[in-house]
Order: structure tokens, then C-alpha cells, then sequence
């Protein structure tokens, strides 16, 4: 199980806008502090926490935060809509398109996608596979 994702960023301000448009819709919660951006899921008390975390932080050697290739995080939302909608609201905060929200023929007929690349060049997807909404062949 995989506890948690850190990405590196030099402008947390601009990472806080970023990862602000979008996560909070799909139940994220932030904590901000010295060391960078927390996002977590809610945890119901006497559960155990929702994993994966989503930390956003500096550098720990110092040097200018890089993406790395080939390396890619991604968020599951609800529906289709919400896959359109946080698409939009993340290149409205500084997002980068990476592919447009839609299916793909490499893809299930039901996982529907779009990408992008927050303001440091990492690349996140957002998808939804719905099987109570319309696939790509129906």
C-alpha cells in the first residue's frame, strides 16, 4: 500500500494554488506549514487514516526541484463532470495541459482521464471510472 506521494516545488505559494484547485474537491484537507503543503484525506475518529498522503515540499538537498520522467500521480474522482470541472480549475491555477479530459483507446471503456502538469512540470492525472456513467463505446 502505498502511504504517501511527495512532490518537490520551489514556489509553494504557486503549488498551494495549484493543488488548492482541485484537491479539496475530491475530500482533501491541507495542512500548511514550514516544511510545505499536507494534503490527507479526513480521518473518522478511531480509523485508521485513508491512504495515500499528498505532500508538497521544498527540496530537501536544496537544489531546484525537478519532475521526474515518467513519473506521474493521479487523483480519482467521482464522475466525468468532476474530471471536466477540476481539469479546468487546475489550469485556471497555473496548470499546464497535458491532454484534455476524455477517453482513451489504450484505456478500459469506462476510465476516463485528463492531464496535466502543476507550475513545478510534475504530471498529474485525474480520471474517473465510473461504471454507472456512459463509456467510450455506449
Amino acid at each position: 500500500m502505498i502511504a504517501y506521494v511527495t512532490v518537490g516545488a520551489d514556489d509553494i505559494a504557486l503549488a498551494k494554488r495549484f493543488y488548492s484547485a482541485f484537491l479539496p474537491a475530491l475530500g482533501y484537507g491541507l495542512n500548511e506549514g514550514p516544511e510545505g503543503l499536507s494534503f490527507a484525506l479526513p480521518i473518522a475518529p478511531g480509523q485508521s487514516p485513508v491512504l495515500p498522503d499528498f505532500y508538497v515540499k521544498p527540496t530537501f538537498d536544496g537544489r531546484a526541484a525537478s519532475a521526474g520522467n515518467g513519473a506521474m500521480v493521479a487523483f480519482e474522482a467521482q464522475r466525468q463532470s468532476q474530471v471536466r470541472d477540476l481539469h479546468a480549475a487546475a489550469l485556471d491555477a497555473g496548470g499546464l495541459d497535458e491532454g484534455q479530459p476524455g477517453f482513451r483507446a489504450a484505456y478500459g471503456p469506462h476510465f476516463y482521464v485528463s492531464y496535466l502538469r502543476d507550475p513545478q512540470g510534475n504530471k498529474i492525472a485525474l480520471f474517473s471510472s465510473n461504471p454507472d456513467e456512459p463509456g467510450r463505446d455506449g
